[in-house]
Formats: structure tokens, C-alpha cells, sequence
């Protein structure tokens, strides 16, 4: 299987080291990657795209003749896009694959099977690892609904790519294709990093688990639980317990709530004379 060229371009030079040189080397290939759609047939898969692009963070969305000459602009896509007009609005519509590649200097075809005299194929990750040390302008050419890329249109590109699915049923949705290779294209780049949505535990340090064992063992002795002549190993076994669990600071404070609501007093029950 062939490879992909790799040019000694800047960068592949600045992948062998982090720092701003290769945030502007990955912010380059984002900026220069584009997404073709060819004889698009749905307005929603259309809006569908812009949302796989926009969440992944790429922007260049063109298509080539589309079914509807008005497609950026329909409910459906408007719908679909779920707020990724943006990239609608600024998406062209083009006669020709040669027009939509005007620019770009690595064409990636999607096709299920390999074409005859056609260019290599091969799986996305494999092919993304490579081609992310480039400094390649890239396309990625997706067919229409129905019937797919023509063979002209892979052959007029450097490199065929075929997502693996089981081999009796592997009919993707064409946004779920653009979705797919956006994203494994964007790990190949670094990918983004997973935000905490929460704070951070906090473990209770030493002081705060000693009070909570003190706290407990004063109620576990007022509701009789405990004879303070006669502790045995309760108390350790306790220890030993939350010294595994690694209690929170959070959890302390729940654990010793507890405490001292069952040493409030019960409550009186009303009732008639």
C-alpha cells in the first residue's frame, strides 16, 4: 500500500516539538481543510455537514451541483445545521469537482470500494496520522446519496478513503460520513481537550477524617451500637474502611450530618388526650 507523500514543508518540521510554532502549523491545516459535497440530493444533509464541521472546528464547506440551486438556504438545512448557519452562509456552490479543488493540494475521495487505475485506499486513521505531518492544503470529497462518487471524481483525487464497517452492512448516512472523518481528521490534529464539567474532589485530609471517626463513634455509642468499655476493633475496622474509600471533603461533611441527626433527640409524637 502506498503511502503519502510527506513534503519537508514547515510542518513537519514543528510536529517534533509542542509550543506556538505547532499550534500555527495545526491552526493552518484547520483553516485550510475543506469539505466537498458532490450531487448532494437533501438539504438536511447539507445542514447535517455543517454541524459535523463546526464541532470539530472546520469551516470550509462547497458543493458541487446540488440537486437544490437553493439548498443553503432551505428550512431543512437551516434546521439541521442546529446552529452551524454560519458555515452555511459562508459555503459555496460550484459547478465542477476542478472548481471545489481550486486551492486545496490533497484531494481525499470516500468511497466503500477501491476503483480500478484508481488512487490508494485507505482507512481514515492510518491515512490522517500521515498526512497531519504535511503541509498540505486538504479536501475531503464526499458523494452524492444515491450513488456515491463517480469513478472520474476519485480519480481526480490523490487518495481513496474508506471508513471500516462490518462487511454485511456498512450504507453510512452521508452526514454520519462527514461526522466520522471530521473527527478522526481532527484527532489526527491534536483533537480537543475533555473540559471538566464539575470541580475537582477534594480528599479529606487526616484531621477531617480523625473528627469524622470521633463523631461517629460518639453516636454509634449513644444508640447503644457501641460499648466504649469494650470498642473491640470496630472503630479500626471503620478506619480501615473509609482510609479505602478516600472520603471527600464533601463526604466527611455528609457522613457527619448523619451523625448528628440520629443523635438528635426523637421527635414527639402528638396524639389525643
Amino acid at each position: 500500500m502506498r503511502g503519502i507523500p510527506i513534503l519537508a514543508g514547515r510542518v513537519a518540521q514543528v510536529t517534533r516539538a509542542p509550543g506556538p510554532p505547532l499550534q500555527r502549523a495545526v491552526q493552518f491545516l484547520t483553516d485550510s481543510t475543506r469539505f466537498i459535497l458532490v450531487d448532494t440530493s437533501h438539504p438536511g444533509n447539507v445542514g447535517a455537514t455543517a454541524r459535523a464541521m463546526k464541532v470539530m472546528g472546520f469551516s470550509d464547506l462547497v458543493l458541487v451541483t446540488p440537486r437544490y440551486p437553493d439548498v443553503l438556504a432551505r428550512p431543512e438545512a437551516i434546521a439541521m445545521a442546529s446552529g452551524a448557519t454560519d458555515i452555511l452562509e459562508c459555503a459555496r456552490i460550484v459547478p465542477t469537482l476542478d472548481e471545489a479543488l481550486a486551492g486545496t493540494t490533497f484531494a481525499c475521495a470516500t468511497a466503500m470500494t477501491p476503483r480500478d487505475f484508481g488512487p490508494p485506499t485507505r482507512a481514515p486513521r492510518d491515512a490522517f496520522a500521515e498526512l497531519a505531518r504535511t503541509d498540505h492544503r486538504v479536501a475531503f470529497v464526499f458523494g452524492g446519496e444515491r450513488f456515491g462518487l463517480s469513478n472520474e471524481h476519485v480519480h481526480a483525487c490523490h487518495l481513496c478513503i474508506s471508513i471500516p464497517t462490518q462487511p454485511e452492512y456498512g450504507s453510512l448516512n452521508l452526514a454520519q460520513a462527514v461526522q466520522l472523518l471530521s473527527y478522526d481528521w481532527r484527532q489526527a490534529l491534536g483533537g480537543f481537550p475533555v473540559v471538566e464539567r464539575t470541580r475537582a474532589p477534594v480528599q479529606a485530609d487526616a484531621a477531617a477524617v480523625n473528627g469524622l471517626l470521633a463523631h461517629w463513634r460518639e453516636m454509634l455509642v449513644a444508640i447503644d451500637f457501641l460499648d466504649p468499655a469494650v470498642p473491640r476493633k470496630l472503630m479500626a475496622r471503620l478506619r480501615q474502611l473509609v482510609n479505602r474509600a478516600q472520603v471527600t471533603t464533601e463526604e466527611v461533611h455528609i457522613l457527619r450530618g448523619i451523625a448528628r441527626q440520629v443523635q438528635k433527640p426523637p421527635r414527639k409524637q402528638g396524639g389525643a388526650d
